[in-house]
């Protein structure tokens, strides 16, 4: 089953205009069943160990500023 991972924008920007109001989730986690919404999402293998996970953290931003990002201990390969 294939399943797509979307960073909802309008809620980040939301999110850092906003700080004071309940945080949006920023993150949308589609199949073709249902699509859930958060703040954390974890890829896990077969074996059920999370190989990588989608983190937003509004209040302790990266040091470039980003407020979602990846992470993973895996090879990453760009193209």
């Amino acid at each position: 089953m294939k399943t797509k991972i979307h960073v909802n924008q309008h809620n980040v920007r939301h999110n850092k205009k906003h700080p004071d109001e309940e945080l949006r989730p920023p993150l949308t986690v589609k199949d073709y069943k249902q699509n859930r919404k958060g703040f954390e999402a974890e890829i896990r293998d077969k074996k059920g160990h999370v190989v990588a996970r989608f983190v937003s953290s509004p209040d302790k931003p990266m040091a470039c500023g980003a407020t979602v990002w990846v992470e993973t201990f895996l090879e990453v390969t760009v193209k």
